[in-house]
Parts: structure tokens; sequence; C-alpha cells
């Protein structure tokens, strides 16, 4: 039990439980998740000292696009178990945007615990194909673009216009390549040299495979508690202060793509607009330019660590990503390295969708 002479209200809701797998280039196993989450499951229970019985409502993340099969997350709750039954609930996007479900129904005081999980297998077809399904099914899809080539559009941009450099970019591998060498759960990782990336051969002009999160199987589960349960079931939980979910436009030639306005939105009103106080933040940037983006469009100076963990250019599981972020910033609260931290999570063509979370200790 925590020693913390803070009380919790009914509407205060913390992370206790973060686990993740092992991101990797090809997993064994189907693609419903089952084979990845019932061990990641296992382990936040015992983590707890919890069971299954003891969760209160269950939300999944995952996408039957990459499935290939309809209702494909129905199949994963077979690492849950169905019986008894269960409240369960699923989003087609990432685990982030399945944990913000979870969130506001335990603010409706119908559970006082909920796990979000969020699950894929990037390996069983061709990932960067399918990701053009997300763009605009009139205009843009019919063309196939893959997502390297869209990503490499906008690292154009922001070279011409000289908003960052090839170097810059290479700087952002660099340091990411270097955080992760301390996370078991990356799939690359170790110091390199910024000198020796910049002199390897572009994979879509002018972005390097440095610069492109790698295709990752994987999946993450994120444990949430509300008012005293979570101080029974963590000394040190990492409190909810602000989330917030925005989405632009999904006209990629409609909006300025060196910008992030639904970030900045979304930062805005989880911060409340401060942002003092914040040490860490794990940013959902799946190439190296992008997170020079949202660094600039939440506002994160040059005194707050930026993915810690090694963040997506180290690891990259669909659909489990940007819940991961959340789980390795609210680890840092929970484990007292940071105080105040801040999570990000993007879904859609070129940082279209963004969501913010921001938790702090209170010990």
């Amino acid at each position: 039990m925590t020693t913390s002479n803070f009380r919790p209200g009914p509407d205060d809701i913390a992370v206790v439980g973060f686990c993740q797998t092992r991101n990797e280039r090809n997993s064994v196993g189907t693609t419903n998740g089952t084979e990845m989450l019932v061990p990641v499951f296992q382990q936040l229970y015992a983590d707890l000292g919890i069971t299954k019985d003891d969760i209160g409502f269950w939300c999944s993340g995952s996408s039957d696009y990459l499935s290939g099969r309809a209702f494909s997350f129905i199949s994963s709750v077979d690492a849950i178990g169905a019986v008894p039954p269960i409240d369960e609930s699923h989003v087609e996007m990432d685990g982030a945007w399945a944990l913000y479900e979870a969130y506001v129904k335990l603010l409706t005081g119908e559970a006082e615990t909920a796990l979000a999980y969020g699950f894929g297998k990037s390996s069983a077809g061709n990932l960067r194909k399918v990701l053009a399904l997300q763009t605009d099914p009139y205009v843009v899809a019919p063309l196939w673009p893959d997502s390297l080539s869209m990503a490499g559009m906008q690292a154009r941009l922001g070279l011409d216009e000289g908003s960052w450099s090839e170097r810059d970019m290479a700087e952002v591998a660099a340091r990411s390549r270097a955080d992760a060498t301390a996370n078991p759960a990356a799939q690359i990782s170790g110091p390199v040299d910024v000198d020796a990336l910049l002199s390897t051969p572009f994979v879509a002009d002018p972005l390097r495979e440095h610069d492109c999160a790698p295709i990752t199987d994987g999946a993450a589960a994120v444990i949430l508690a509300r008012g005293e349960r979570a101080l029974e079931l963590c000394d040190n939980p990492a409190w909810i202060t602000g989330f917030s979910h925005i989405i632009d436009s999904a006209e990629i030639g409609g909006r300025d793509l060196l910008a992030s306005p639904s970030t900045t939105r979304a930062a805005q009103v989880a911060t409340g607009g401060d942002l003092s106080g914040i040490t860490a933040a794990e940013l959902h940037a799946p190439f190296t330019h992008q997170e020079l983006i949202l660094r600039r469009a939440i506002g994160l100076g040059d005194d707050v660590t930026i993915n810690p963990s090694g963040g997506v250019l180290c690891g990259n599981p669909m659909f489990a990503a940007g819940l991961e972020r959340i789980g390795e910033a609210a680890l840092r609260v929970i484990a007292g390295t940071d105080k105040r931290v801040l999570a990000h999570a993007t879904s859609g063509p070129l940082l279209q969708q963004n969501l913010v979370c921001v938790m702090e200790g209170r010990n």
C-alpha cells in the first residue's frame, strides 16, 4: 500500500500497469493476436496481484485490414476468456484510442478497473500498401500511394523550406537507437554514428532506412484504475490529468504538412496550456522528421527528454505502438523517474489524427 497523503476522488483515474511483447520483425502465430496477448495479460495479473475477474472493462484496438478478415478482434477475446461473460468493446484504431474509451468508461463510474490492449501482425501482408487504405477513397487511395512515398513528400517539403536538414533527421534516429539499448522490447538498438547513417542509400528520397519505423509485430496492454482502487494496486500510480484527441482533414493536399494543428490543439487541451514540469515525452513519430514536427506542434523544449524508450523508430507494432507510448511514459512516473510526462499517439496518413495524454505522480 502506498504511503501517499493524496486521496483520490471518483474522477481520478491512473495507469497502474503496463506490459508489452518484444517487437519482432516476423512473429510466429496467427493474426488474431491471441498468442501475443496471453503472456502480456498473465504478466499484468502477476505484477498487480490480480486475476481476470478483477478487470471491470476491456477494450481493444486492432485493424481488420491488417488481419485480413472482418471482426478480427473477436478472436482476440480468446486471450481473455469470455466465460464468465465480460464487458468488452473495440476500436478500429491504435490501442491508445481503446485506452481513451476505457478512460471514459471509468469516468462514468460503471467500472473501477479497465484493461486496454492493442495488437498487430504487420508482417502478415504488405503493410505499406495496406496503409494506403487510410487515405481519401476518391482521389488518393486509387493511386495506392505507399506510406514511405507519402512521408517522403512531407520530408522533402521540410527540407526545401529549411525546417530541418538530413542531419537533423539522422540525429533523431541515432538518439533513438542509443536510448533503445535499455529497452528489452526494442527491435533495433545500439549506438550508431550520424555520418554513417547519412552515407546509407535512400529508400524513398529523401528518406533512408533509419528515417522509417520498421515493420513490426507486437502487442501491448495498459491497466487503468479509478480512485482508491488505483492506490490499492500501485504504490505510485500515473494519474491522468489530461486526455484529448483531435483529427485533421483527410485531404493531404488540403492541409499544411509541415504543421500538425490537431496535435497542437490536443496538447493544449491535455496540458491545460501548461507544459511546465513535463520532463519526458513519448512521441508516436513513425518517421524521423515527424518527431521534429510533433515537438514544435506541442511546444516541447530541449529540456524535455524525447522518446527515452527509443520510440517507434526502434519498434513499431501497428495498432499497439501508440498505446506503448502511453505505457512507457506511465512507467517513468510509476518508477519515480519523472513527476509529469506526456504521451502522444497518431493515426492516419501524415499525422492526420493525434492523441495526447498527460500523466503525473502525486506521492
